[in-house]
């Protein structure tokens, strides 16, 4: 580790990745495999809803990336509080784990959660004694009830889930930022590794995707680019960039320069 690296705190838990990766949409079990390892990731989500937690090891995915990576289940496909509960708590009896990732979904288009039930069911979650890493739109002003509310992390949605558009308003990302001193995760949008960047230059604690790994062509030779794209742009942001000028500003002194 050089003295730029720095853990990130989750809870109780720190993790020297700031990578977390899901485990949807891969073509089989090996090339899911192989792209979380060369992610570096040691955080991984899956959706509870979506799984048989009955299934036989030969076939189960909590199998599969059991014990070698922790486990963040989320509560995908949930479009009330009620439901969101319930899943969690069907992750917590299920996975032994506290850590959740809340989503409560309220548009099927956009895929963009419903700040009403997302902040009913997270505040009900962290009585409960629930890790909560919400994810949110990107709105400064649900962001701060969430933090408010005793979320561990808030994950605002750089652009709609699946799109790869990116970062789309780094306007409000940049305020979410300055305003939150829960971790902040870019969460959803993310296409390419230079926007991952993009989110860690401006001071993003990490980034979670799925989508722009699972769906690339070579999703591992991606999980890699992205493993590095996240390491550069936390460690652009500790060192400090230079400020941003409309003028040039020579770099070569002008001191004793041979004059004509």
């Amino acid at each position: 580790m050089t003295d730029l690296d720095d853990p990130l705190q989750i809870g109780s838990t720190s993790y020297e990745s700031r990578l977390i990766v899901g485990t949807a949409r891969y073509p089989n079990y090996q090339v899911m495999l192989d792209s979380l390892r060369t992610s570096g990731a040691e955080l991984v989500t899956l959706s509870i809803r979506r799984l048989d937690v009955e299934a036989s090891k030969a076939s189960g995915i909590i199998d599969v990336v059991s014990g070698e990576w922790d486990l963040l289940p989320n509560t995908a496909g949930c479009y009330t509080a009620k439901d969101a509960v319930l899943t969690a708590n069907l992750a917590r009896e299920a996975l032994e784990t506290d850590l959740i990732k809340l989503e409560v979904i309220g548009d099927d288009d956009t895929l963009l959660p419903d700040p009403e039930e997302l902040l009913k069911a997270a505040r009900q979650l962290v009585e409960d004694d629930f890790v909560v890493m919400a994810y949110s739109n990107d709105d400064p002003v649900l962001c701060q009830k969430l933090e408010d509310a005793g979320c561990a992390a808030v994950m605002p949605a750089g652009s709609p889930i699946g799109s790869g558009m990116g970062i789309q308003n780094p306007y409000n990302l940049e305020i979410i930022l300055d305003k939150l001193e829960v971790p902040v995760f870019v969460d959803a949008g993310i296409g390419t590794p230079s926007d991952a960047t993009q989110a860690m230059e401006m001071g993003c604690d990490g980034i979670l995707l799925n989508s722009a790994i699972a769906r690339a062509q070579k999703p591992a030779v991606m999980a890699d680019a992205f493993r590095k794209s996240v390491e550069a742009g936390r460690q652009a942001y500790l060192a400090g960039r230079i400020p941003q000028r409309h003028h040039a500003d020579a770099s070569s002194p002008s001191e004793g320069k041979i004059g004509t």
